[in-house]
């Protein structure tokens, strides 16, 4: 595996190596996340990927497409054709999860990940470009060494500990995702007055009830916010230190379990937090391992490990996607020379995309040009860790989805046709089924994506007439009533805003 040995170069590479279980633990955290994302968005197949929902092929086509991308999910318009590749997605994210042919599931799922996220780009979030990252550096990690699958036809690793680039890999992205982030805060909000937290927790889109437990509080917000930001500006330098290395890990992994849970019961962020969770696995040390083993017992400690001899049904299997006879050490060094090299490269463009990114660091006009983009949009390696930056949104508000009956009734149809009323919800966030509408009601706001506008009313008008006992409309208004978020706790006029009309198609 590896032998640091003595020496400037065994100092320099301590911080890299990763336990063979802590990868393990990182696989499995990664595809049980994918289930879960395969799991929200299936209740939207026909809404949010198909031709009769918010954003038909022609649409994302012309308006929220590269000519570097590439989409199976963009094959048909069909919600049926997205069924069977959500199906395909979950069996390999299964198959991921067990350890089984972990490469090829992990390669498979990285593919229908990054066509699945470039179907609708209109609902994607910054815990998406961590999942499509993990898989993406997951190709060239041994996470199926151990604990899988796999592993039970191969013999016990004589170490559990590891080095490759790869290993450098997943750790220099994990110090990006959190310096960027701080870095990206440039605002007074986060450097010097500490009311970002204040605004992120005015937003009753977000807002959650732990969340407002803390509002009222001025100075307690005061003091998280300036906590986060140095959190993440400072805490990613721990996992560079070369000495006292499983300490510090422990910290990092604790510190950011505590700090994403906390976000997951204040703010309303979706699958962002399990990401986040599951992308610190990798880092647990060898001493957190090792109570974790003896906890679950003797025998799960070799789970996955035992040779065993596969059942008549899967030999053919072998035959194809196996190594029948294992390679000489030279070609495995060559192999292992290839594989480094090529990630080095891999890593050194997504650092400098990164770099980039950040306006704080980036000169006038630049660093990176728009012809030496194209690679990161084609292997989805773009990456933008702006949340809540560079200051906190502070156009607040709540949706009422207008439609008259042709009696002249005023109904919204965001509270299932109840009679429209214009008075503040008890809840705003409940408002939306899951955090994809939410993102995808965000990204509605901006005049930029004005386009989107008529697709979603008329996809709004064609469901609400697809039942029977729901009143004929004769036009609906997607009206957003708009809320300022102000210092000091106080409070603006709600102003009614109407973002889209539409009346539904007559028919000769």
């Amino acid at each position: 595996m590896v032998n640091e040995g003595p020496g400037f170069w065994g100092v320099l590479r301590r911080p890299f190596v990763l336990d063979l279980r802590a990868l393990a633990l990182l696989r499995m955290a990664t595809a049980v996340v994918l289930l879960v994302d395969l799991a929200i968005r299936s209740t939207d197949l026909e809404a949010l990927y198909a031709n009769l929902g918010v954003l038909p092929l022609g649409a994302l086509l012309e308006h929220a497409w590269s000519p570097y991308q590439f989409s199976l999910h963009a094959a048909s318009g069909l919600w049926q054709a997205q069924a069977v590749l959500f199906v395909l997605a979950a069996v390999l994210a299964g198959a991921l999860l067990a350890g089984y042919h972990t490469r090829l599931a992990t390669l498979a799922s990285w593919v229908l990940l990054v066509s699945l996220q470039n179907r609708n780009p209109m609902i994607s979030q910054g815990g998406d470009d961590l999942l499509r990252m993990l898989l993406f550096w997951g190709i060239f990690l041994p996470w199926g060494r151990v604990w899988s699958w796999d592993a039970r036809e191969r013999p016990l690793p004589g170490r559990l500990d590891y080095f490759s680039a790869a290993t450098v890999a997943y750790v220099v992205q994990l110090a990006l995702l959190y310096w960027c982030t701080a870095l990206l805060k440039n605002g007074p909000e986060w450097t010097r007055d500490g009311t970002a937290l204040y605004y992120a927790f005015s937003l009753d889109q977000v807002l959650l009830p732990a969340g407002r437990l803390l509002y009222p509080y001025p100075g307690l917000l005061r003091f998280l916010t300036f906590a986060t930001y140095y959190v993440e500006l400072v805490l990613p330098f721990a996992l560079f230190l070369p000495v006292g290395v499983a300490r510090w890990r422990l910290l990092v992994v604790g510190v950011l379990l505590g700090f994403h849970l906390t976000i997951s019961l204040t703010l309303f962020v979706g699958i962002f937090f399990l990401v986040n969770i599951a992308s610190v696995l990798g880092l647990l040390p060898p001493v957190a391992l090792d109570w974790l083993t003896r906890r679950l017992g003797p025998h799960a400690a070799r789970a996955g490990q035992l040779r065993t001899r596969l059942p008549a049904w899967q030999a053919p299997w072998r035959l194809r996607l196996e190594r029948t006879r294992a390679p000489s050490p030279g070609s495995q060094r060559l192999g292992r020379g290839v594989r480094n090299a090529v990630v080095a490269v891999l890593l050194a463009y997504v650092c400098w995309w990164n770099l980039d990114d950040v306006a704080v660091l980036r000169p006038a006009g630049g660093l990176m040009s728009a012809p030496m983009r194209w690679f990161g949009y084609l292997f989805r390696v773009d990456q933008h860790w702006g949340m809540f930056a560079p200051t906190v949104f502070k156009d607040d508000g709540w949706y009422i989805l207008e439609g008259t009956t042709a009696a002249g009734r005023r109904l919204d149809l965001n509270r299932a046709g109840a009679p429209a009323r214009y008075a503040k919800p008890a809840s705003v966030v409940a408002l939306f089924k899951n955090d994809r509408w939410r993102k995808y009601s965000e990204n509605y706001l901006f005049v930029s994506n004005a386009w989107m506008r008529p697709y979603y009313c008329n996809y709004l008008l064609r469901i609400w007439h697809e039942n029977p006992a729901h009143p004929p409309l004769r036009h609906l208004s997607v009206v957003y009533m708009l809320e300022k978020s102000l210092p000091d706790y106080q409070l603006s006029e709600p102003v009614r805003e109407v973002l889209c009309e539409c009346e539904p198609e007559t028919r000769e």
